[in-house]
């Protein structure tokens, strides 16, 4: 008698399908999908779906062309316009224009904008000569007066003037301050370096004024001199040994430690 109850082959095989149609929807979309590909596209690596092939985009449902205008060339990107323009031109409301190079210019290396040859200066869309003063140089820079001053000589307005180094001093290239300063053990007072009077139990430090001195460790400064610190019992000299601090647990009270 025939086992009724196992499904015949035709039967099972119909069963096996329904249940893989169920578990796994995504093989059904996916042929869907790839039906649907318009043309100039391919399915995509890591997902389901489809993009368009490099130098075309998507536009309603379709892989449309990425069309350059005159003297550009495609980049294949998937962002901005796809496009750019070739060296010498520049991109101009969806054109590429071609760049106007002034007398005494070039074109930059990145072939986007143009430079003024050396020795002149941009200003607006010309290239101007520099005019070097008497005692300066033509500068290594693209802007600013586009001159320098020789050593010696300060930039004032559109002349180098020489600056004048008292005695016991010595002159600062730089654009700000007097153009000089004094030697070690002098200070600026006025437009001469004057000798610093450091007074007994004291030391010169550098500093630019009068005050340029310190006293030594046990001693403090009152006026012009340095006078011994006076330690009272119970007491010692502070951080920075020109005064005192009372020892633990004393407290300073006037010129005594209770």
């Amino acid at each position: 008698m025939p086992d009724v109850c196992r499904p015949c082959p035709t039967t099972f095989h119909a069963l096996m399908f329904l249940a893989f149609m169920v578990l796994f929807p995504a093989v059904s979309f996916g042929q869907e999908s790839a039906s649907t590909m318009p043309a100039n596209a391919h399915a995509k690596s890591y997902s389901s779906g489809w993009e368009c092939d490099k130098n075309y985009r998507e536009a309603e449902g379709q892989c449309k062309a990425v069309i350059a205008p005159s003297n550009a060339y495609l980049t294949g990107k998937t962002y901005d316009e796809g496009w750019d323009c070739r060296r010498g031109y520049l991109k101009t409301a969806g054109a590429c224009v071609a760049i106007t190079v002034p007398k005494n210019a070039f074109l930059g290396s990145s072939g986007g904008r143009w430079e003024c040859n050396r020795g002149y200066l941009t200003v607006k869309d010309t290239c101007v000569a520099v005019k070097v003063p008497a005692n300066g140089y033509l500068a290594d820079s693209s802007y600013g007066t586009g001159w320098a001053c020789n050593r010696g000589f300060r930039a004032i307005e559109d002349a180098c003037v020489a600056v004048k180094v008292p005695e016991n001093g010595y002159f600062v290239d730089g654009s700000y301050g007097v153009g000089w300063e004094c030697e070690r053990g002098y200070h600026a007072v006025g437009d001469a370096c004057v000798a610093v009077d450091v007074p007994d139990n004291g030391y010169f430090v550098g500093a630019a004024s009068n005050s340029a001195w310190k006293c030594e460790r046990g001693f403090y400064a009152v006026d012009n001199a340095c006078l011994a610190v006076i330690l009272p019992e119970n007491a010692h000299l502070d951080y920075s040994g020109n005064d005192w601090e009372c020892d633990r647990p004393y407290r300073k009270k006037r010129d005594a430690c209770l």
